[in-house]
């Protein structure tokens, strides 16, 4: 009888400790998107960038931020890791880029959509 209690606290404190590694990785995948964001949104507001073209702009933006990007694509990948690990890495690889394209696209189309008119 001890010994089933015993495997069961075991496993207990197994699921217990995974819950937190989920947890965890979640925590950090939103933190690192979170830092990324407000980056691009600094990068967004510098006056050097006012009267760029998109494609400028755009470039700009996709050099910006170089650490904060790299921190989001990696904590989304131990993230993804963590909840499909079933999955192939490729695949968790791929939908991290994704993510950090899909942010510097949203990034670059409120800069078209609020710029001021050329003339």
């Amino acid at each position: 009888m001890r010994m089933l209690i015993a495997a069961v606290l075991v496993m207990m404190t197994s699921a217990a400790i995974a819950d937190d590694d989920d947890a965890g990785a979640q925590k950090l995948a939103m933190q690192g998107r979170d830092y990324y964001w407000k980056c691009l949104a600094r990068e967004y507001s510098r006056d050097s960038n006012q009267g760029l073209s998109e494609q400028d702009f755009s470039r700009s933006v996709a050099s910006a931020c170089p650490s904060e990007r790299q921190n989001y694509r990696v904590t989304l990948l131990d993230y993804l890791t963590t909840q499909y690990p079933n999955i192939d890495s490729s695949a968790h690889l791929a939908t991290a880029n994704r993510a950090v394209e899909s942010a510097q696209k949203d990034v670059v189309t409120a800069y078209v959509k609020h710029r001021p008119p050329t003339r």
